[in-house]
């Protein structure tokens, strides 16, 4: 035990947690002296779109249900008649064969993907994850006792077949994938998205199983393409760990699920597993009324136009000043180069025009910054002139632009 009190552990993941947050945190005490309109902050994916009427409508019809019982202790997994509404738009979405008896409610993706490494983890296994990556990750998988395997996308941030297969030994318990991305925005193509699948399955088995974890959050959020690739359609042993948060912009009511289709092996068991840890692990599962909610509009979609033009307003204005980047098909978020290798310290010289953006190297992929695009229009506007000095500044840098 350290001499302040906590764990050690825990201690030393304080050291190394999320840049996101601190960059936040950062951003509200700037506000809090300068005035919210003189600070552009960026470091946030946290959704600026209201969400859509059905989700009002269906919100007021549950708040003003007067029955018995309505807000007491459900089954584990969920109400059956939410389970079975989400189950739906599953099948929809995904085109998955997958029983209402699949889902299970959870708190919000993150509590979905806690509960599913809980579930297939055994101390010393191995989850291996493509960067750039959402940081908490790691601590995901470490508080399930594994061990995070980091393997590089390629140039354009795709998967990289040949080095996923590298990375799989004996005790690799599963590939975590997550498209469209978060940090970069980039939608995995079908063909990468494909030949990993075939990858894992050459090394799947009964006696020593591989998993497909989709963490999905940012599925419907795409600008180019109706939808990314399933790629539960190909390989069989996947499980979905997705929320309504940023598609239905309910980010704050933690409305998150699991999906376990019909073919994925030993299925039955699978499920058992991950309804005990819904409870155990202190998750439970998503609040009542969200799951009463959701019954009735889990198919609706906040208007993502907004995003589109987002990106197109600062994706086209940041080219234009010389910056470097690879342009996102969804989510909401841009990973641009830096201009000098360091981009802790190109950070530093955006927040001199009180710029807030979040350093690649909390991503797995330094000299890089990860800029959200949920902001209103103007934020996007009245940073570009700070932008466009950050950049110049760099140009007196040694090894800079």
């Amino acid at each position: 035990m350290p001499a302040d009190g906590i764990a050690r552990q825990i201690a030393e993941r304080l050291e190394s947690a999320s840049w996101i947050r601190e960059m936040f945190e950062r951003g509200l005490r700037l506000k809090a002296k300068l005035g919210a309109d003189q600070v552009f902050d960026f470091s946030l994916g946290n959704p600026s779109n209201a969400p859509p009427s059905a989700f009002f409508d269906a919100l007021a019809e549950v708040a003003a249900e007067r029955d018995p019982g309505r807000h007491r202790y459900m089954p584990n997994a969920g109400f059956p008649e939410a389970r079975a509404a989400i189950a739906g738009y599953i099948r929809d979405e995904y085109g998955y064969p997958l029983g209402d008896d699949g889902v299970i409610l959870t708190s919000g993706a993150a509590g979905g993907l806690n509960v599913a490494l809980h579930s297939i983890c055994d101390p010393g296994d191995e989850v291996i994850v493509l960067a750039p990556f959402f940081p908490e990750y790691r601590f995901y998988i470490e508080q399930a006792q594994a061990r995070m395997v980091l393997v590089q996308t390629d140039e354009n941030f795709q998967p990289d077949p040949e080095a996923l297969a590298a990375a799989i030994t004996e005790r690799t318990r599963a590939v975590l994938v997550n498209s469209p991305n978060n940090p970069t925005g980039v939608v995995y193509t079908p063909e990468r998205m494909r030949a990993l699948t075939d990858v894992l399955a050459r090394r799947d088995s009964d006696a020593n199983p591989r998993y497909l974890l989709q963490d999905d959050p940012y599925r419907r959020v795409v600008f180019d393409a109706d939808r990314p690739c399933a790629p539960g359609g190909w390989y069989p042993r996947t499980i979905l760990a997705a929320s309504f948060s940023k598609d239905l912009s309910i980010a704050g009511e933690r409305a998150g699920f699991i999906g376990v289709g019909d073919g994925v092996p030993q299925r039955g068991r699978l499920l058992e597993a991950l309804t005990m840890l819904n409870r155990t692990l202190g998750y439970v599962n998503m609040n009542a009324t969200m799951q009463r909610v959701l019954t009735r509009c889990a198919g609706a979609i906040s208007d993502i136009s907004a995003y589109r033009a987002n990106r197109d307003l600062l994706c086209g204005a940041l080219r234009k000043l010389g910056y470097d980047l690879t342009l996102p098909g969804g989510a909401m978020f841009v990973f641009p180069k830096t201009p000098i290798a360091d981009e802790i310290e190109f950070c530093e010289i955006l927040a001199r025009s009180n710029i807030l953006a979040v350093p690649g190297r909390g991503f797995g992929r330094p000299g890089h910054i990860r800029i959200s695009f949920a902001v209103e229009p103007r934020v996007i506007e009245r940073a570009l002139p700070g932008f466009e000095k950050a950049l110049a500044a760099c140009r007196t840098v040694p090894g800079g632009a």
